[in-house]
């Protein structure tokens, strides 16, 4: 609660550009804990030996009108580094893996017809219990999640990238993946996506000495469109717990490529649908065959 209040006031001050962008067409929803939200260029400072970020944005992350963030107010806005500035703002944030997948993205549509839509989520520092279904966490998703459709646009994968928290319990380490699945689940049905494209990354740093129980949950995990990434071998920062920037651009890369593996690649074929094709195709069908019926009378009649 005391976070959602900080939040709100938060946003509260943040000031409300007079002309909005076009709304974003393609949504992708990014949780998790600090890797997600981005740590690349942050470090403690020699001068205040406090966590301070270098600004340093490479060109995978520079801002263009085809990419946009929703805001901690809710409004769609031109999407900068650091992209969870306004939400996980107890932290100090720097480059993620958002900028560098989006605009791989936006490769496969060379038009500019595509506005991608980024809505940060992730909040350093927290573990799977703290994501479950009912909680601040989870909430503060599912209604980012449902404004973010508001303006038009489709939801069309969720990128996930946690569990580093996770590793300082031999108990939570072990029971990782099962929590994992019922968040996936929750959030599908919740979403009202049951197809929902979920991209995960396997960690490849922990908090503590049980990383590879929760590593076994991440890649054991058993649900349909379901692609995880592996973050092992990326460069750290000199904390040995987040990735630097030129990873994080990798890692960007590494989640698009997984993105264009899904069936009839979401982005052209919104999985939102999937629902309703046998009931179109049902209809068709049942069209197809009255025409056919009333051709067949109308010939009877002609040849009496």
């Amino acid at each position: 609660m005391l976070y959602l209040c900080l939040l709100f006031l938060t946003a509260a001050q943040i000031p409300v550009t007079s002309q909005q962008p076009s709304p974003p067409t393609a949504i992708f929803l990014l949780a998790g804990q600090s890797n997600m939200a981005g740590r690349g260029g942050v470090t403690n400072s020699t001068v205040t030996h406090r966590p301070t970020w270098d600004g340093v944005v490479p060109p995978q992350c520079s801002p263009t009108p085809s990419i946009l963030r929703l805001a901690a107010d809710l409004t769609w806005v031109e999407a900068r580094e650091p992209l969870h500035a306004d939400i996980d703002f107890l932290k100090t944030n720097g480059i993620g893996p958002g900028m560098p997948f989006a605009h791989t993205i936006l490769m496969d549509k060379p038009g500019g017809r595509t506005v991608i839509g980024l809505v940060p989520c992730a909040i350093g520092g927290t573990s799977i219990k703290e994501w479950q279904q009912g909680s601040n966490l989870y909430n503060h998703l599912l209604s980012r999640a449902e404004a973010s459709v508001l303006s038009g646009g489709k939801i069309k994968a969720l990128l996930w990238y946690q569990g580093e928290s996770d590793t300082e319990n031999a108990e939570d380490s072990e029971l990782y993946g099962s929590r994992l699945k019922k968040f996936f689940t929750d959030i599908r049905s919740d979403l009202k996506i049951p197809l929902l494209p979920i991209i995960q990354v396997g960690i490849a740093t922990g908090e503590g000495p049980y990383k590879e129980g929760v590593r076994r949950g991440q890649f054991g995990i058993d649900l349909v469109n379901v692609m995880t990434v592996d973050a092992m071998g990326l460069s750290l920062e000199p904390d040995g717990l987040h990735l630097t920037t030129p990873s994080q651009v990798q890692l960007g890369g590494l989640l698009a490529d997984a993105y264009r593996r899904f069936p009839s690649h979401p982005l052209a074929t919104p999985l939102t649908n999937a629902a309703h094709i046998p009931m179109i195709s049902t209809f068709f069908l049942s069209i197809s065959r009255i025409l056919t019926v009333v051709l067949l009378f109308l010939r009877l009649i002609l040849m009496s």
